[in-house]
């Protein structure tokens, strides 16, 4: 019901701000953008894609992730008929048992989702969604209400939304186009704002699950996972910008061919028909992504009909004139775009921040912010329509209010960091 509120609310706001502008401010074609514009017309004012436009869009993307899914669930389905997805589990078990305290000990959802968070922390998107949706299904094997989201689904999902990454090198990559003089710059903050993103939704969850975190065991690997992440921020902080790049590129590209090469070695090790195990699993990639359309076509429609109604601009103005009025810093106002539209859409914050770097410079205080809330969260709303629509659930529960509110304190652990770490810039 949560997620049928917000949709309907985005609607309503967009058309009622965009009546508002038509009728009030003389903006009479404004409708007719929302519908057909397309961001590439040069007579179209809105420079933004209309809801025609963004149907077609996001059947392309659901298209365009047919091949990503059948090759890793194909991958997959290999690693469960030789048993690594069940050994990965074993391993894992000790802290995922107490995290989520439903789950069997052993079961194969545990080695799904620590893919997942694997592909996730080294900024994988591509290989991080199949994962996602085979936990998502390993999970609803277990779910004894199945149009209903499960505890351990909310806790997992939870924590793939916030977003921890070792290096966002997707950020790093646009500053450095766009001429930053350190485009590696925004490393640790990301790397710090990610780390409390994700320890917040623990908390968010786990107290609403009424799960004890103060177990040795979930302290242990909390402590473990921490020394990590201090280990790796202290080597990549001492290299350049294309010692990072060739960094992130060895951890993740090597790791992805890696875990390939582990599991056609195990396959032929248990002497199982590796081709037509790839194959059973591959086919499921595809039902997949046909299967995830309608919830896409509607998230995307939605978050058009805002961006395109001007309800965004509205909001930024509304909160720049709340800040003035009490005379606080304002410097951070010109970098909200990004964190406001991030949990929407992945690709229009990208389009926020590369406005925000134009705009303001590459090297300016709400730049550099723009690029840490880009690289410090993942997008909610489509993290809930792609995973809990793979699996056909409609009550997502407190799963977007648990998600949103680690989105919000990851937007105040970023700003905090962007004045910790750059006092001084304008």
């Amino acid at each position: 019901m949560a997620l049928s509120r917000i949709w309907s609310a985005f609607i309503i706001v967009a058309i009622v701000v965009a009546g508002i502008k038509c009728i009030f401010f003389g903006q009479s074609d404004i409708f007719n953008w929302m519908v057909i514009g397309k961001s590439s017309d040069p007579l179209n004012p809105l420079k933004l894609d209309g809801i025609i436009e963004t149907c077609s869009i996001a059947v392309k993307l659901c298209i365009e992730l047919v091949g990503t899914l059948a090759l890793f669930m194909g991958f997959m389905s290999i690693a469960e008929k030789a048993g690594g997805i069940r050994l990965l589990s074993k391993i894992i078990s000790p802290f995922f048992s107490k995290l989520f305290p439903e789950v069997p000990k052993g079961h194969p959802s545990m080695g799904h989702m620590i893919m997942n968070f694997s592909a996730n922390l080294l900024g994988l998107d591509n290989a991080a969604t199949p994962f996602g949706i085979k936990a998502m299904e390993s999970l609803q094997e277990l779910n004894p209400k199945k149009d209903v989201a499960s505890n351990p689904q909310i806790m997992f999902l939870c924590l793939h939304a916030a977003g921890l990454c070792l290096i966002p090198v997707s950020v790093i990559a646009i500053r450095s186009t766009q001429n930053a003089s350190d485009p590696t710059d925004i490393f640790i903050p990301c790397m710090i704002v990610t780390f409390v993103g994700t320890m917040a939704a623990m908390l968010i969850v786990s107290f609403k699950q009424k799960i004890n975190l103060l177990q040795p065991v979930i302290l242990t690997w909390v402590l473990g996972i921490s020394i990590v992440i201090a280990a790796i921020v202290w080597y990549v902080s001492s290299l350049n910008a294309a010692g990072v790049t060739s960094f992130s590129g060895l951890l993740s590209g090597g790791l992805i061919l890696l875990i390939f090469l582990l599991i056609v070695l195990g396959a032929l090790y248990k002497k199982i028909d590796i081709f037509d195990s790839f194959v059973a699993g591959a086919k499921g990639g595809f039902e997949t992504a046909i299967k995830i359309i309608p919830y896409l076509v509607g998230i995307l429609v939605a978050v058009c009909m805002l961006r395109t109604s001007g309800t965004f601009d509205v909001v930024m103005n509304g909160i720049k004139h709340i800040f003035l009025f009490f005379g606080a810093d304002t410097r951070f106002v010109d970098a909200l775009p990004t964190a406001l539209i991030r949990p929407l859409s992945g690709g229009a914050a990208r389009g926020m921040m590369v406005s925000t770097m134009i705009t303001n410079g590459p090297d300016s205080f709400a730049s550099r912010l723009s690029g840490v809330f880009q690289g410090a969260s993942d997008t909610t709303f489509y993290v809930v329509a792609v995973y809990f629509g793979s699996v056909s659930i409609r009550n997502t529960r407190y799963a977007i209010g648990s998600m949103l509110l680690a989105d919000l304190i990851g937007v105040i652990t970023a700003i905090t960091m962007a004045y910790l770490f750059w006092p001084t810039l304008k």
